[in-house]
């Protein structure tokens, strides 16, 4: 039996730190207990490490869900994980292991499920590029092959679906150069990416052929500053909480930016970071 908290926030499970109450809290270990909470017939919200996710300070009036479930099991080059399993990590132990094509996921503080709900990608690789299969939960769980899942630029089939990702299976290279490739892209993410301070990861999608985070240093907005929001002196495409930032000066400094950079280059530059609602 599932037990549901309550008077838990949302900026506990924010990489910003931002986010308002939630009415009830679950955390799910198993394909049974998250079942079980979907059964509740209560609005709900899965999520993971809480990245790339700006949640509002109203908070969430239904039922925030942690997905916890963290297995990984290796048979050969293949590896099946849980959804709740850290992506970066995976990243880590492939590459220790000798297999290449998850070097990119070193650094990335998501979880398995929202690193293909959102087809993150660096290093010009993608999640979907190595994935063989998801366990998916709606009505039932079944099976999806990923040649029945579309996949775009930080976008997935899933982002219309009504369930949740419980596993996933990847499908990996052996590759002498891995362990190496894996620590060169973490040292570099580690000179050029604002990785102490609290965020949200990139905060707008790189137009086709250019790159967010110059155009917006281009404007000369590296350091712009809204309440406790700040565009990072390190990366321009991070928007940082300096300690005291609410969602509201978040969102208005996306706001600000896209109209700064639009009247400055001509280019529209579209949020990557998901703003999530009560």
């Amino acid at each position: 039996m599932l037990q549901l908290q309550q008077n838990r926030n949302l900026s506990e499970f924010s990489t910003f730190g931002i986010g308002g109450p939630i009415r009830y809290f679950v955390e799910v270990h198993s394909y049974e207990e998250m079942e079980e909470a979907l059964q509740l017939n209560i609005p709900y919200l899965i999520i993971g490490k809480g990245s790339n996710c700006l949640f509002m300070d109203q908070g969430f009036d239904g039922l925030v869900i942690l997905n916890k479930i963290d297995f990984c099991n290796w048979e050969g080059c293949e590896v099946t994980v849980g959804a709740g399993y850290s992506f970066s990590l995976l990243g880590v132990q492939s590459a220790r292991n000798g297999m290449s094509g998850l070097e990119f996921a070193s650094g990335i503080p998501a979880t398995v499920g929202g690193a293909i709900f959102m087809n993150a990608g660096a290093n010009g690789k993608e999640t979907k590029d190595c994935l063989k299969s998801v366990l998916y939960l709606d009505a039932v769980r079944h099976q999806i092959e990923k040649t029945d899942i579309e996949f775009g630029y930080r976008s997935s089939s899933f982002q219309k679906m009504k369930g949740v990702i419980l596993s996933a299976t990847f499908l990996l290279k052996a590759h002498l150069r891995a362990r190496k490739s894996q620590l060169e892209i973490v040292d570099y993410r580690m000179k050029t990416q604002p990785l102490k301070e609290k965020s949200a990861g990139c905060a707008f999608r790189n137009p086709e052929n250019k790159s967010a985070g110059a155009l917006i240093d281009q404007c000369g907005l590296k350091g712009l500053t809204l309440g406790g929001a700040k565009v990072s002196e390190i990366h321009a495409n991070f928007i940082v909480n300096t300690g005291f930032a609410t969602s509201d000066d978040v969102r208005k400094l996306i706001e600000l930016v896209q109209e700064r950079v639009l009247e400055q280059t001509g280019v529209y530059l579209e949020p990557e970071i998901r703003m999530i609602h009560a």
